[in-house]
């Protein structure tokens, strides 16, 4: 009987490495478009956020802010009631205030005596009021709706954090800035789903990255001039979003390979 042998290729070094069998390519395949698919649903959360910053948060806010100016005061001589759409002056008492800068910060002020608003007022800052006050003092608040608007005394007054603000322009800049991550994630996880082979051109690095980073910076750079000139909150959508467009745009071109010339 003669033993059969196989036959096995040496290399001075050692066998030869088993032939490609191709499955590495495909596998890496699977793994793109199982990222572009947990990135599309993940764009549902800022979506979401969008969706809930422009249709509820901000026009509660804004109702909110055009109601306190139209409120006038209530009449006098009536009993203050727990909730009123009227402007009530009434006096508290200052039972403790605490005022602590720095990164955990805290303003507030603890007041007792009026038939409503007692508890603990928030504020944004220490001054001009709240930093002069001190346990005893007799104070006068301005009430709409149940809670304390501002405080004041000798002259000086001081808004609470609970007093309406015409501030809708960050608002619109953080609703902006959720709806054009929600279009990146879908876009990104789109590309990873049904084009896979195109990763290293619409990739996080050469991409992703420098997009999100110029969508942070847009929002920023319109939301804070539009609060400061006190322009109307759509105009941050109207340009923020036309600049990122654009900036797409020109990623695309700048990161899309070169036709190749015919010989």
């Amino acid at each position: 009987m003669t033993a059969t042998r196989a036959d096995t290729t040496h290399q001075p070094n050692g066998p030869l490495p088993p032939p490609d069998t191709g499955q590495a390519a495909p596998r890496s395949l699977i793994r793109t478009r199982l990222r572009g698919a947990c990135l599309i649903m993940l764009a549902l959360l800022p979506a979401v956020a969008c969706y809930f910053t422009f249709s509820v948060w901000l026009p509660t806010d804004v109702r909110r802010y055009q109601d306190h100016v139209a409120a006038a005061p209530c009449p006098a001589h009536t009993t203050a009631r727990q909730w009123e759409d009227c402007l009530r002056e009434v006096r508290f008492t200052v039972d403790a205030t605490e005022v602590h800068g720095g990164r955990n910060s805290r303003f507030k002020a603890t007041l007792s005596g009026a038939p409503v608003g007692n508890g603990v007022l928030s504020f944004g800052d220490s001054g001009p009021l709240l930093e002069l006050l001190r346990p005893g003092d007799q104070v006068t608040g301005t009430v709409w709706r149940g809670n304390v608007m501002a405080l004041s005394r000798e002259g000086v007054r001081q808004q609470s954090s609970d007093e309406p603000r015409d501030e809708p322009q960050m608002t619109a800049a953080l609703g902006t800035f959720a709806g054009l991550l929600a279009a990146l994630m879908l876009g990104s996880g789109s590309v990873r789903l049904v084009r896979p082979r195109s990763r290293e051109i619409y990739g996080w690095r050469p991409y992703g990255r420098p997009l999100l980073i110029a969508m942070t910076i847009t929002c920023l750079a319109v939301g804070f001039p539009a609060l400061l000139l006190g322009a109307p909150w759509w105009i941050v959508p109207s340009l923020a979003v036309p600049v990122v467009a654009c900036t797409a745009w020109l990623l695309y071109r700048h990161r899309r390979p070169a036709p190749a010339l015919a010989v």
